[in-house]
C-alpha cells in the first residue's frame, strides 16, 4: 500500500516540475545546502552515512569485502593527499580523466566528451564548489535517472592504495572533480564495481537526459549522412570510434594516424562541388588536441584545390588541433560504429531545431503485464500498450523515404543498482503494429490476443538484447500505431522508462482499458424463492433466522469439499466476511433468507465461470485465465488493477484457487458499490474526513 502511495506523491511531483534540470529530485533526500550549513556551524567535515567509506562501497564481487584486490584500500580526503587541492583547475578537459582500476571506460568516454560541450558539463558539475571557500567536504552533482534529474551529495573520501587514488583521477594530481563525480555516480547505482561494463550511450543519457542511438557503419542506414547533418542542426551530441580486436590495439595509431579503440566527437558535415560532382564530407575532432587523419580531405592534401575559395576558406584549418575532414565513404570504411545522443529540448538554446520528446513509465509484472515477446502469443497482448500519432510528415525526407522520423528507446530502469542482489539485465524489445482504423483515437481500448494473431508487426527493434536500453529510429507513412514493449521471455519483473523523439509533434500516449464495473444487479423477492430452498435456509440458519460470517465460513466449505473438480483449500473467514459485507444491507452483519438466496446465486454463477475458464482443467485458473474471467464476471480493469489482483490473490505459482477468485469478485463488486453510494454527483470524485476513509478501510 505504501509503495502505490509513494507513486502516486511521484506523479504529482512530476507535474508539478520536479526533477527537471532546474528543480532536481534531492537524491535520497539529501540537501546539499542544508547539510553543507549544518557542517560548517559544527566545524566538521561531511560524512556520508549513505554511501559510507567502507567495503560495501566498493563493491560486491571482485571488489567485494572478502576480495583480495580490497586488501591496503583506505578512503582519504583530497587534503590527506595533496598540500592544494583543487575542485577544477583551469578548465574541465578530457584529460582530467584518467582511468583506474575499475572497468568504467565507457563511463569516462561519455565524461571526455561532454567536457568539449561546456554548457551540457555545466548541468551535471556545478562549478560552484571548491577546497577554498566554505570547504566543509561536501560536494555535489546532477545526473538524469530514468526520465528525472537527481542531486546527488557525496562526501570527499576517495579510495586511495599506496597514496594514490585508485579509481578515475586527473593527470593534474591536485584536480578532483572526475574522481568525485565518478564516486556520486557509484552512489546513484550502488558501489563502484556496479560500473564495470557499459556503453558509452549510457553515459551520454545519464549526463545529458538524451536519448542515444548507434549506428554500425559496417551496415550502415543508407540515409546516415543526412541523419548526421540533422542531428548537428539539432545540437546533438555525436561520438565515433574504431573497434579493437585485441587488448594491444587500445589506443594504437593507424598509418593514416587514427587512434584505436578511442572516442573521437563528429563537429560538422558538409557537401561541397568536387570535380563537377558533390563529396560529402565529415569533420571530426580528436579530443587529445593533436593526431590527425593524413587521407584525402585532411588540412594539406591535394583535394582542396579542387573546390570553391569560397568553400576552402570557410572549411579548412592548416593546424594541429585535433579536427580534421574526411570523406564520407573513407569515414565509413575507417570507423566502426557512430553514437548519436540526441538532446531533449530543455538542454538547447533557441538556435537549434528541436525534438519532439514524449515519456512513459511502467512495469512488467509478473503473471499480469509481464507477457513476453511475439513468440508467446498467449501473454503478449497483455504488456502495456502505446499509441502515438504521426499526422505530419518530415520537412525534408529522405529521398525515397517520405514519412515520418521518430525514435523509439525503451530503456529498463535500476538494473545496475540490482547487481548487488545477484540480478543484471533483462532481454528486451519491442514490437510496432499498424492500427486499424476501428481502433484510430479510441485510448481506453487495450487490444486482446487474437488481435496479433491476425497482424504482423509494422516495425520492431533490430534486437532484443540485454542492454539498458535499445533504441531504433524509423521512418513511417503519417498513421497511428501500437507500440508494445516487453521482456523477450515472459513473467518477467521489472520497471521501464519509454519515451518517443519525434520530428514533428506527435500525440503518443498509453492506452488500457477503462476501469468500470458492469456487474448485473441480481434482483429477488422472497416469493420468488421457492419452498425447497426456504427449509434449506431454516435449516442453517438456526433460530435467529440469519447467517454470520462464522456459519457462512462453515456451509459453504462443506459444499465445496464435496467436489474434485476444483481445488481449494476452504473459504477464509475473511472472504466471506466480505461476501456478508457486500450483501448485509440493514447493518446487522448478517444475511437473511433474500440475502443468502442472492449470495448462492452469485456463487453459482462464480463457479460456472471459474470452470469454463480453467481451460486446462487443473481445478486452478491461471492468472492470464483470470485476467479474461474477471472481464466475463463484469469488471473492466487497467493493468495496474490486474497487476493488484494477481499479487493479492494468486498464489507463488501464478495459479487462483476458487476461495481467492471468489473473494476477489466479491472484493470489486463491494469496492465499485461503494464509491457509486458516495457518488452523489456521479463525477467519479468523492471527498473523504480522515475517519471515513480510515472506516471504510478497515471495513
Amino acid at each position: 500500500m505504501s509503495g502505490i502511495a509513494a507513486k502516486l506523491q511521484h506523479n504529482r511531483d512530476k507535474q508539478h516540475g520536479i526533477g527537471t534540470n532546474s528543480h532536481a529530485v534531492k537524491y535520497l533526500n539529501q540537501d546539499y545546502e542544508s547539510l553543507k550549513r549544518d557542517c560548517l556551524r559544527r566545524g566538521r567535515l561531511f560524512e556520508d552515512n549513505c554511501f559510507d567509506a567502507e567495503p560495501s562501497s566498493l563493491g560486491f564481487k571482485e571488489l567485494g569485502p572478502s576480495s583480495y584486490k580490497v586488501r591496503g584500500i583506505t578512503w582519504k580526503r583530497p587534503g590527506q593527499l595533496c598540500s592544494n587541492p583543487k575542485f577544477i583547475a583551469e578548465n574541465a578537459t578530457r584529460t582530467d580523466i584518467c582511468q583506474g582500476a575499475l572497468g568504467d571506460c565507457w563511463l569516462l568516454a561519455a565524461i571526455a566528451s561532454l567536457t568539449l560541450n561546456k554548457q551540457v558539463l555545466s548541468r551535471i558539475v556545478p562549478h560552484d564548489q571548491s577546497f577554498d571557500e566554505d570547504y566543509a567536504g561536501i560536494f555535489h552533482f546532477e545526473f538524469w535517472q530514468f526520465g528525472e534529474w537527481v542531486d546527488v551529495v557525496v562526501d570527499d573520501r576517495l579510495p586511495t592504495k599506496d597514496g594514490e587514488l585508485l579509481f578515475v583521477h586527473s593527470e593534474n594530481c591536485s584536480e578532483f572533480w572526475s574522481a568525485l563525480l565518478e564516486k556520486a555516480y557509484a552512489k546513484v547505482n550502488g558501489c563502484y564495481e556496479a560500473l564495470s561494463g557499459g556503453s558509452t550511450t549510457e553515459g551520454f543519457e545519464d549526463f545529458t537526459g538524451g536519448i542515444a542511438e548507434r549506428h554500425d557503419l559496417n551496415r550502415a542506414d543508407p540515409h546516415l549522412f543526412h541523419i548526421i547533418c540533422k542531428a548537428l542542426q539539432r545540437g546533438s551530441l555525436l561520438g565515433c570510434s574504431i573497434d579493437i580486436t585485441s587488448a594491444s590495439d587500445s589506443e594504437a595509431v593507424t598509418y593514416r594516424k587514427l587512434v584505436k579503440g578511442h572516442a573521437y566527437s563528429v563537429t560538422g558535415a558538409e557537401q561541397v562541388c568536387f570535380r563537377g560532382g558533390r563529396e560529402q564530407l565529415i569533420r571530426i575532432r580528436n579530443p587529445w588536441g593533436q593526431v590527425e587523419w593524413n587521407g584525402a580531405w585532411s588540412d594539406n592534401s591535394s583535394e582542396w584545390r579542387y573546390v570553391s575559395d569560397d568553400d576552402r576558406k570557410r572549411l579548412t584549418n592548416r593546424c594541429e588541433d585535433g579536427e580534421f575532414w574526411m570523406s564520407f565513404s573513407d569515414f565509413l570504411r575507417q570507423y566502426s560504429r557512430l553514437e548519436i545522443c540526441n538532446l531533449t529540448p530543455d538542454a538547447l538554446t533557441d538556435e537549434y531545431t528541436k525534438w519532439a520528446e514524449s515519456e512513459f513509465e511502467d512495469t512488467w509484472r509478473r503473471g499480469s503485464s509481464a507477457g513476453g515477446c511475439r513468440n508467446y502469443p498467449n501473454s503478449f497482448w497483455t504488456n502495456p500498450q502505446f499509441t502515438i500519432k504521426l499526422e505530419e510528415p518530415d520537412d525534408d525526407p529522405d529521398e525515397g523515404e517520405e514519412g515520418c522520423t521518430f525514435i523509439v528507446g525503451l530503456m529498463q530502469k535500476n538494473r545496475r543498482r540490482m547487481r548487488k542482489m545477484g540480478q543484471d539485465m533483462e532481454t528486451i524489445g519491442f514490437a510496432i503494429y499498424e492500427l486499424p482504423q476501428e481502433y484510430s483515437g479510441k485510448k481506453q481500448v487495450h487490444l486482446k490476443r487474437n488481435f496479433f494473431l491476425r497482424n504482423c508487426s509494422k516495425a520492431r527493434s533490430e534486437t532484443f538484447i540485454n542492454l539498458r536500453e535499445v533504441c531504433n529510429r524509423f521512418v513511417l507513412p503519417p498513421g497511428e500505431y501500437l507500440i508494445i514493449p516487453s521482456t523477450f521471455e515472459p513473467n518477467k519483473n521489472g520497471d521501464f522508462y519509454m519515451r518517443v523523439f519525434s520530428e514533428k509533434q506527435a500525440d503518443f500516449q498509453e492506452i488500457d482499458d477503462p476501469v468500470e464495473s458492469h456487474v448485473e444487479e441480481i434482483d429477488i423477492d422472497e416469493d420468488d424463492i421457492c419452498d425447497r430452498f426456504k427449509r434449506l435456509f431454516g435449516q442453517l440458519a438456526g433460530h435467529d433466522v440469519e447467517i454470520s460470517a462464522f456459519e457462512l465460513q462453515r456451509i459453504l466449505n462443506r459444499v465445496v469439499t464435496r467436489r474434485s473438480d476444483i481445488k481449494t483449500d476452504g473459504f477464509s473467514l475473511t472472504t466471506c466476511r466480505n461476501m456478508v459485507n457486500l450483501l448485509d444491507k440493514d447493518g446487522s452483519g448478517k444475511l437473511g433468507l433474500v440475502e443468502f438466496k442472492i449470495l448462492w446465486t452469485k456463487i453459482e454463477k462464480f463457479l460456472d465461470m471459474y470452470k469454463d475458464k480453467d481451460a486446462d482443467g487443473s481445478g486452478c485458473m491461471s492468472a492470464s485465465e483470470m485476467r479474461m474471467a474477471v472481464e466475463d464476471a463484469g469488471f473492466s480493469l487497467n493493468n495496474p488493477l490486474h497487476q493488484i489482483v494477481v499479487a493479492r490473490y494468486s498464489d507463488s505459482d501464478l495459479s487462483i484457487d476458487f476461495d481467492n477468485f471468489v473473494c476477489c469478485l466479491i472484493r470489486l463488486e463491494s469496492l465499485f458499490k461503494t464509491f457509486k453510494t458516495l457518488d452523489k454527483d456521479g463525477e467519479g470524485m468523492i471527498e473523504l474526513g480522515f475517519m471515513e476513509w480510515l472506516n471504510l478501510s478497515m471495513l
